[in-house]
C-alpha cells in the first residue's frame, strides 16, 4: 500500500501559466515524480478576485486532483497559497506545499537600499504577506502590480518592459538591492529583470525554497517516488488547444535558460 502510494502524482495548481516554473523547479529536484499541473487559465488572475472567488475555485482544483489519488498537492501561486492553504490543510489528509513572497532572503541580502515585492494587489492585502512583511519587511516596499500577470500570460513582451520601466521610474535601480517576484508569473520577467537592472540587484523568487520544502516533505512521509524517471502531465481549465502549447514553451523556455 505505501509503495503504491510513494508512486501516485503530485498536483501542482496556479491560476494560469505562471505556476510552469514552479512545475519546473521541482521537475529538476524530484525528477522521479509523477506531476501533474492545473492551469486554472478560465479564472485567472486570480490576484484581482475576491478571497471567495479564489477559495471556490481552490476547492474545485482540489476536487479534480483526487480524482487521481494525488500524494501531495502544491498551490504554485502566492495569491491562492495565502488564501486557501490553511483551509486545505484542515481538511485534507495529504501534504499541501505552499508558496510566499522571497521576502526572508532578500531581507538577508539587504544592505542600504530597498527591497521591492512585485505582487498582486490581493497577495498583498492578505494577512499572511501582512504576517511576514512585519517579521522582514525593513526597508522593504510593497508594489502591487494589477494587470503584469497578463501582460505575462499573453507574452507581450513590450507591454511587460513599458510596465517595469514605471516601477523603475517610481523606484531607480540604483537605490535598490533587491527585487522579489511575489507571483510565480513574474519568473518569466528575469531575463528582462536583468537586461534592466545592475548587476548588483538580486532577483529572487520562492521556487527553489517550495521544491525543497516539498522534497522535504515528502521524505518525512516517505513518500518520495522509486522511479528513476518521472513525467509531467498539463491540464487546463481553459482552451487546451491553446493553453497546453503555450505550458510546453514556457517549459522549454525555463530549460534553456537553466545553467
Amino acid at each position: 500500500m505505501q509503495e503504491e502510494r510513494r508512486e501516485a502524482p503530485i498536483g501542482i495548481f496556479d491560476s494560469g501559466v505562471g505556476g510552469i516554473s514552479v512545475l519546473y523547479r521541482i521537475h529538476k529536484e524530484l525528477p522521479g515524480e509523477a506531476l501533474l499541473y492545473y492551469g486554472d487559465t478560465a479564472h485567472a488572475p486570480y490576484g484581482t478576485r475576491t478571497r471567495e472567488e479564489v477559495l471556490g475555485y481552490c476547492n474545485a482544483i482540489v476536487a479534480h486532483f483526487q480524482e487521481d489519488a494525488v500524494k501531495a498537492i502544491v498551490i504554485a501561486c502566492n495569491t491562492a497559497s495565502a488564501v486557501a492553504a490553511a483551509d486545505m490543510r484542515a481538511r485534507l489528509r495529504i501534504p499541501v506545499i505552499a508558496m510566499e513572497p522571497a521576502l526572508k532572503p532578500a531581507s538577508e541580502m539587504r544592505q542600504t537600499g530597498k527591497v521591492l515585492v512585485l505582487a498582486t494587489p490581493m497577495t498583498l492585502k492578505l494577512p499572511k504577506f501582512q504576517a511576514l512583511y512585519a517579521k522582514y519587511g525593513e526597508g522593504a516596499v510593497p508594489v502591487p502590480c494589477p494587470g503584469l500577470m497578463d501582460l505575462v500570460e499573453s507574452q507581450d513582451t513590450r507591454g511587460e518592459h513599458r510596465y517595469l520601466e514605471e516601477i523603475f521610474t517610481l523606484y531607480p535601480p540604483d537605490t535598490l538591492d533587491a527585487v522579489v517576484l511575489g507571483c510565480t508569473h513574474y519568473v518569466f520577467l528575469r531575463p528582462l529583470l536583468h537586461a534592466m537592472l545592475p548587476d548588483s540587484v538580486h532577483v529572487l523568487d520562492g521556487n527553489e525554497g517550495t521544491a525543497r520544502q516539498l522534497r522535504r516533505v515528502l521524505a518525512q512521509k516517505d513518500l518520495l517516488s522509486q522511479r528513476e524517471e518521472g513525467s509531467i502531465r498539463l491540464e487546463t481549465s481553459g482552451d487546451a488547444s491553446t493553453v497546453i502549447p503555450q505550458m510546453r514553451r514556457l517549459l522549454s523556455q525555463l530549460a534553456a535558460q537553466s545553467p
